[in-house]
């Protein structure tokens, strides 16, 4: 199965635009939740996150990532419901 632990993170990250936040909301530390947004940024091949020290804003790659991300988790928990 695939894993959608990675993609949750980065909806979460996208929405708040802070690592710290980010984390805080997802119970997590913060650095690995910077390690697997990085080991997503590789494995995609491409630059989702513009980072500075106080805030995360998204590249255009990012933008578009983010809507197909939260398209797939929506129907992932609409799967699960219907099941």
């Amino acid at each position: 199965m695939i894993d959608i632990k990675p993609l949750r993170y980065f909806v979460t990250l996208a929405e708040t635009r802070h690592f710290g936040r980010a984390a805080a909301r997802l119970n997590l530390s913060q650095p690995p939740l910077s390690r697997q947004l990085a080991a997503l940024e590789a494995n995609l091949g491409v630059t989702l996150l513009e980072r500075s020290p106080r805030s995360v804003t998204l590249t255009a790659a990012g933008e578009r990532f983010y809507a197909d991300a939260k398209a797939i988790l929506a129907s992932v928990e609409q799967a699960v419901s219907n099941a």
